[in-house]
């Protein structure tokens, strides 16, 4: 075997070279490539609607990419009492709602189908976007306090 002027390349063959890394080096490089094609291959697996109660992000519900606009309702919560009281908010597929939801003690609010999921603080109004992508009726609410805020009816 004739040796080349690049280091690690060897002669196998006339006229075939092949690259020989140090066996550290050549480990490392299969370890790195074997993490790379995991963090490729991570799945998040499949959940029924309203069952995962993961904080996720919805895309942004105004924006430029068309969707229509939607309405906006504003929730507030004080002392257990949802204002204005629980009611449906009827949306066609594809169109967006804004939520604002403020309330007076720290909670975590949820909308379910959606597997939304965001912190409410006191006294701080919080805004979701929903881009109501599936049909079907959906409960807004509080998980520690357990108060139904509003039902998304997505037509």
């Amino acid at each position: 075997m004739r040796r080349s002027r690049f280091p690690g390349a060897v002669e196998t063959a006339p006229g075939t070279w092949r690259t020989w890394l140090p066996k550290g080096r050549r480990a490392l490089g299969v370890a790195g490539s074997c993490l790379l094609l995991a963090a490729c291959n991570i799945s998040t697996g499949h959940h029924n609607p309203g069952t995962d109660h993961s904080v996720a992000t919805a895309p942004p519900a105004y924006d430029s990419y068309g969707v229509p606009e939607g309405p906006t309702v504003e929730i507030a919560i004080t002392g257990r009492k949802v204002v204005p009281p629980p009611g449906r908010v009827e949306v066609a597929r594809g169109q967006a709602v804004r939520l604002v939801v403020t309330s007076d003690v720290a909670d975590e609010l949820h909308v379910h189908g959606f597997d939304l999921t965001h912190r409410l603080e006191p006294g701080r109004p919080v805004t979701v976007d929903v881009v109501a992508d599936r049909t079907g009726l959906f409960e807004v609410e509080t998980h520690d306090s357990g108060l139904v805020l509003t039902q998304l009816a997505v037509r």
